[in-house]
Order: C-alpha cells, then sequence, then structure tokens
C-alpha cells in the first residue's frame, strides 16, 4: 500500500517589523494548509519579523516581539493536527541566530538555528546574526517565562537535529545552505531523512530562478527525497523583490510549482507524495555504503503520522511536471511591476509621477507601471480581497472599481514631458504623447525655457560671463554646465508637480505622488547621468536592468501588451536631447560615452561578476573583442581606460543614487550590492593602466606596428 503524505509550502508577502500583519498572514498559510488536507507546513525565512529588518535585528525588541508572535501561534487551538515550521530570529546565551521553530499541537518541539549565513551581494546575515558553527550539535534553549507555562516545561532542544516521526523522518536546512558546497542535505539524506525543508528569503535577479531550481532538484536528485521549498514574496521595505516559486520535489522532480510573480499576501502549494518512492530510490547499495559511514545526527522522537490512511481513497501522488519558467523579458514586466505595487499600498501615496523623455528608458519605465496597472486589474477580476480594498484607497478619483488598466493607469499614474524649444524634438515629444495616451495616464506637456534662462541668466547678472553652448564655440565646461541647467530644472519641476497635480484635478483626499527615476544601469555604471537631476528620484524600477535587456522588455511589451507605440521607442538614436540641435549635429549617448551599450554592459558583467581590475579586464577582451577583423589591441585598451576613468571620476554619483529595484548582478548600486571607494586615485596614472600600456606596446611591436 502506497504511505501517502500531503505537504504544504507557501509564499507570504511579509514586510519588515509589521508584526500583526506578518502573524496574520502565517496563520491563514497554515489553516488553508489544513484545508488542503496538509499534514507538514513549511513557510519563509525570518517569516514573523519579516527578511528585511536589515540594522533592526541588532534591537531587542525583534526578539521580544517575534517570542509574542511565537506564543500566539502556540496557544492558537485552530492551528493544531498539522506539524508546523516557521522562520523567526531568537535569541540564546547572548547570541542572535536566524532559526526555525518546529510547533505541533501548541508544543514547540525544537528550534533549528542556521548553520551557514548568507553574505555577499545584498545580504549581510553576519553582521546580525551568529552562525550556529557547530553542525549536529544540540543543546538546550531557555523558553521565556510565559511559553515555559505554556509548554509546561522551561527549555527545549536547540540545535541541528532531524524529526523522528512514526512514520518518517524529517529535517530542515535554510536557504544559504542549500547553495553551499557540502549542503547539510547531503548527510541529512544519508542519514535516513526522507523529507527535508528550506525557509527561504531569496530576492529576483534575472535568470535567477535556472539556478534556484537546479539546485533544488540536485538536492534530491542523488540522494533522493522529498524536498520542500518556502519563499518569502513581494517588497519586504527595501530595493529587492522577494520573487516566491515555492516548490515542492520528489527524487529531483518537480511535482508542485508557486507563482514566481503574485500580489497574493498568501500562496500555499501542495502536493500528495509517496514515500514508497523516495525508498525505492535508495537502492543503490553505494548510496548505502556511505550511509553507514556518514556522521550521525541527534534525534528528537515526535508521536505524530504525516502520512494518512488512504485505503478506499482514490488518491494518486501528485504527477512530476516540467519546470515553469519566465522569458527574462517578463521578468522585467512583472518583478518590477510587484515591486512598485507593494510600495505604493505600502507607502500610501497617490500614485505615481514619471518624466517622459521620448527615450526607452522612461518609455520602459512607464512601461512597467502600466504593467503593474494590468497586473492588478487582473487581481481584481480574480477577486483578491486585498487588492480590491488598496484600490479602493488609492484610485480615489472614482469608486467604482477599474475595468481596464488604461482606467486604473489615468487614476494613479501621471506622466509629463518637459521640454526646451531648441533641444528637444518633435519626435521626442511625439513619443511620449503617444505613449501616454496609450497606456491612460495624465500627461502633461511643458517647456522649460523660461526656467533654463532664469538659471542661466544668474551668473551673467552676478559675473558678467555669459555661457554658451558648444555648438555656438562655448567650452566643455559651458557646454556641461548649460546641460546640467536643464537635467536639474526637470528634477525640481517633477517634484513640484508630484506635489501639485493631486490637487490640480482635485483627487479626494488630497495626497502626493512618488517620483520614478529612468536611469539604467548601465548609466549608472559609467557615471553617464547628472547628480540631483531627473534620475533623482524616490524609487527607480530600471535602474538595476540593463539597456540591452531595457530593448528587448520593450520588442516583447508591443506584441503582448498590444502596444506598437513602442516599436518607435525601439528604433530611436538614445539622446539625452541636452544641447541645441543643428543641421549638422544631433546629441547621441553613445557617441557622448566613447562606447556602446553593449560595450558598457560587457564592462560591468566582467568588472562584478568576474572580479577583473583594469588590466585583467583588458587581457580577457584581448580574446574576446581581439583578431584581425575585429578591434586592435590599442583599441580595446582605450576603451577599458575610458571606461574605468569615467567609472572612478563618477563613483560619488552612486552615493546618492535613487534606490533601485534589484536586478541585475552586475548592479553598480553603492547602498547595498556594489561597496567600493568613491575616490579613487587618479586612473591614468594608476599601475593597471601602465601595465596595459606596456602591454599594448608589446602586442605592437611582434605584429610589426608602431
Amino acid at each position: 500500500m502506497a504511505t501517502l503524505i500531503t505537504l504544504a509550502t507557501c509564499s507570504l508577502n511579509q514586510w519588515a517589523l509589521d508584526w500583526e500583519g506578518n502573524l496574520g498572514r502565517i496563520k491563514a498559510s497554515i489553516l488553508k494548509a489544513k484545508e488542503a488536507g496538509a499534514t507538514l507546513r513549511t513557510g519563509p525565512e525570518l517569516e514573523v519579523s519579516g527578511y528585511g529588518c536589515l540594522d533592526h535585528y541588532l534591537e531587542s525588541d525583534i526578539y521580544d516581539h517575534s517570542m509574542d508572535m511565537l506564543f500566539s501561534i502556540l496557544t492558537d487551538s485552530s492551528l493544531h493536527g498539522i506539524l508546523i515550521d516557521v522562520g523567526l530570529p531568537i535569541m540564546h546565551r547572548g547570541c542572535r541566530y536566524n532559526s526555525r521553530a518546529i510547533i505541533l499541537d501548541g508544543k514547540l518541539l525544537c528550534l533549528r538555528p542556521k548553520i551557514y549565513l548568507a553574505n555577499d551581494g545584498n545580504f549581510r546575515e553576519n553582521r546580525f546574526f551568529t552562525p550556529w558553527s557547530r553542525p549536529r550539535h544540540v543543546e538546550k534553549y531557555s523558553l521565556p517565562p510565559r511559553i515555559q507555562q505554556h509548554q509546561g516545561t522551561r527549555q527545549v532542544p536547540i540545535g541541528d537535529v532531524i524529526l523522528s516521526l512514526n512514520d518518517t523522518s524529517l529535517a530542515a536546512e535554510t536557504c544559504e545552505e542549500l547553495f553551499t558546497p557540502q549542503a547539510p542535505h547531503i548527510n541529512m539524506g544519508l542519514n535516513g531523512v526522507e523529507i527535508f525543508t528550506n525557509s527561504s528569503g531569496s530576492h529576483h535577479s534575472l535568470r535567477k530562478l535556472n539556478e534556484r531550481i537546479a539546485l533544488i532538484q540536485e538536492a534530491t536528485r542523488k540522494n533522493g527525497g522529498i524536498y520542500l521549498y518556502a519563499n518569502q514574496s513581494g517588497c519586504d521595505g527595501d530595493r529587492l523583490l522577494y520573487d516566491g516559486c515555492s516548490m515542492i520535489m520528489v527524487n529531483g522532480e518537480i511535482v508542485s510549482q508557486g507563482s514566481q510573480f503574485s500580489l497574493d499576501d498568501v500562496e500555499v502549494v501542495t502536493a500528495t507524495v509517496d514515500l514508497e518512492e523516495v525508498r525505492a530510490y535508495r537502492f543503490a547499495p553505494s548510496r548505502g555504503f556511505q550511509a553507514a559511514q556518514a556522521p550521525t545526527y541527534e534525534r528528537i522522537e515526535v508521536d505524530f503520522t504525516l502520512s494518512h490512511d488512504n485505503i478506499g481513497i482514490p488518491e494518486m501522488p501528485t504527477p512530476a511536471r516540467p519546470p515553469r519558467y519566465h522569458l527574462p523579458e517578463e521578468e522585467i514586466a512583472l518583478g518590477p511591476a510587484c515591486w512598485l505595487w507593494d510600495y505604493l499600498r505600502r507607502s500610501k501615496a497617490a500614485g505615481y509621477l514619471v518624466p517622459l523623455s521620448g527615450g526607452i528608458d522612461s518609455c520602459a519605465t512607464a512601461t512597467i507601471v502600466y504593467s503593474m496597472c494590468r497586473l492588478v486589474v487582473q487581481a481584481i477580476k480574480n477577486g483578491n480581497r486585498e487588492v480590491i480594498a488598496d484600490v479602493q484607497r488609492i484610485a480615489a478619483f472614482s469608486k467604482k472599481l477599474p475595468d481596464t488598466p488604461e482606467e486604473f493607469c489615468n487614476q494613479i499614474f501621471h506622466t509629463i514631458y518637459m521640454g526646451m524649444a531648441n533641444q528637444s524634438s518633435k519626435e521626442t515629444r511625439q513619443r511620449a504623447k503617444d505613449l501616454a495616451s496609450r497606456i491612460g495616464s495624465y500627461h502633461t506637456d511643458m517647456n522649460i525655457d523660461d526656467t533654463f534662462h532664469a538659471t542661466k541668466n544668474l551668473l551673467t547678472q552676478g559675473t558678467g560671463f555669459e555661457p554658451q553652448f558648444k555648438v555656438h564655440g562655448g567650452s566643455i565646461t559651458e557646454n556641461l554646465a548649460l546641460q546640467n541647467i536643464q537635467a536639474r530644472s526637470r528634477m525640481v519641476i517633477a517634484y513640484y508637480y508630484a506635489q501639485m497635480l493631486p490637487t490640480v484635478r482635485q483627487r479626494p483626499g488630497g495626497g502626493s505622488l512618488l517620483v520614478l527615476g529612468s536611469s539604467n544601469v548601465d548609466e549608472c555604471l559609467r557615471g553617464y547621468l547628472t547628480k540631483y537631476d531627473c534620475s533623482s528620484a524616490d524609487i527607480n524600477p530600471i535602474g538595476s536592468i540593463s539597456k540591452t535587456d531595457l530593448k528587448g522588455f520593450i520588442a516583447w511589451a508591443s506584441k503582448s501588451f498590444d502596444m506598437p507605440v513602442l516599436e518607435e521607442f525601439i528604433h530611436a538614436i538614445p539622446t539625452a536631447e541636452l544641447e541645441p540641435i543643428t543641421e549638422n549635429y544631433v546629441q547621441s549617448d553613445e557617441a557622448d560615452m566613447g562606447m556602446t551599450y553593449a560595450e558598457l554592459s560587457r564592462f560591468g558583467t566582467l568588472r562584478k561578476q568576474h572580479k577583473l581590475g583594469p588590466y585583467s579586464m583588458f587581457l580577457r577582451l584581448l580574446n574576446e573583442w581581439g583578431g584581425s577583423d575585429k578591434l586592435s589591441p590599442r583599441e580595446i585598451a582605450d576603451k577599458v581606460k575610458r571606461f574605468h576613468h569615467y567609472h572612478y571620476i563618477n563613483r560619488h554619483k552612486q552615493t546618492v543614487a535613487t534606490p533601485a529595484y534589484h536586478a541585475e548582478s552586475y548592479s553598480p548600486d553603492d547602498h547595498r550590492f556594489d561597496l567600493r571607494p568613491f575616490v579613487y586615485p587618479p586612473a591614468f596614472e594608476s599601475w593597471s593602466f601602465k601595465k596595459i600600456d606596456e602591454r599594448v606596446a608589446s602586442l605592437e611591436k611582434a605584429l610589426g606596428r608602431k
């Protein structure tokens, strides 16, 4: 007879420090799991407090409040009858631990602290927590007084344990532990563990899901077993979007996979599995030989049965299914859109404002907002109560729920084109107007010449000097200063409109708008933007997305969203339009930068992901870009040196950059992800540049060139 078990994992949209909200979502997920017939429920990492509390983890309140929430779970009898695995921060012997609490029928069975902490990229767990640095070690944890009284005991086990149930065995690993070379599930599986749970706080990056699924599959492909992966979803209060996609795997095969991007606050993923499939999978004598030599774990005996009596019940195990992935273009459409929705509803703002330039970056930002509106309207049609309540509060111009994305967009999204009579082309102005019309945003078209000339004339009034653009005979310094007046004026005007447009439109309840930035990751990397211009905003949904990916997204959206107007943006030459247009000159981004956006993307990848300095990057690109029909060593050297020179001198801009949605692994975000100096020695005097020059000279000599 098959030994069938129904198991549940979940994705929860938790929010840092939202104690009662987080508790409500945890309880809702447990009740949903019970309704589905599950006997085990696991949830996201640090779900009680929310993952992104950061330095709040250094405050004692976090641990006191976490125990309050744990006590509420323990004393809620509606949560009995199911084995519960919940994530929370705890204090033990003066040390802070990222931990899991295993609960059954109102009793805390044990605590399992995290062994290997995530401490790279966006993660700083070693700053807040102590790793449980003794695998398979178990000791006693002293409970708070009121939990002691409820529990009927002073202490419970804490450590790296296995739970022996009546019909199977269970053990936990947490997020980063799955990604380590010697992951805990290896020895746990050799010790007979059949069910593994993983409580995770894994954020979205483009193309990251493939890696995550491959690792989870591998966790049980060699050793067999059932793996429950739980992940947080939504914006936890920072630059990251936790992208859900909780799943259940059996022997390396997916049997259930949740949504990667969803507006649901609680999503429970269940599957019915057969323990005998695991036992049959582990037949190999070589595995048995290794199992006999594996280090042993302390076991906690639990008088509870996960499997159910299926006599007379025509139930079968959940069949395997292929993994479900989104295209990168879909990820851009969905990830930042979910992040923007969480930010908007939680900030209590009246909506968003985007300065449209007629270029692809602000176009992409506006299209992502439109994608958000599409998701919201679909959630309304699906009967999502939380979304409906938020829409009724935010979309205050009408008591009627929006039927289309365009209706909702007109209520919460405002766009503004700020042109100059001699710098802005008719084409960019028309593209901005056409895009706004298609998505339904409340659009304003204006010129800022008066503001520009008023600011420009202040210098002339004070000093008698009148600066000129380069095309009119001015110096490079004058040309740049005049461009920056326009750019920075747009930032001031954007914020002015963001504060006043709800009043102008007589929005019930008033309010103000959040300003969205539109600088992409490649511009940030090189510093090709004006500090405190309209790239300075409240948040930036594309600040970690490359120009190449943005073009791909716009091409995809033009068809998938039925927006042919986007085609015009794809073929337009990228330009800041900050210099006067003449018969012989139109400003071009790539000409100004001295490199293409594709080259910038490659520089960024080699710098961050491959960890190459200037000289190592030059050597790598010699192989990639060199050759008789490609670039010469000197041309490659010039590009590498130019990139690093501008990256160094503009690094200070990233210290004040608008908080951006994290999407790309070569992001130069100085606030969390890419910690570097912002005052560098002169690049062209550096030892790396001298070595590049020496190598170029020797190569040219070998090739017979001067």
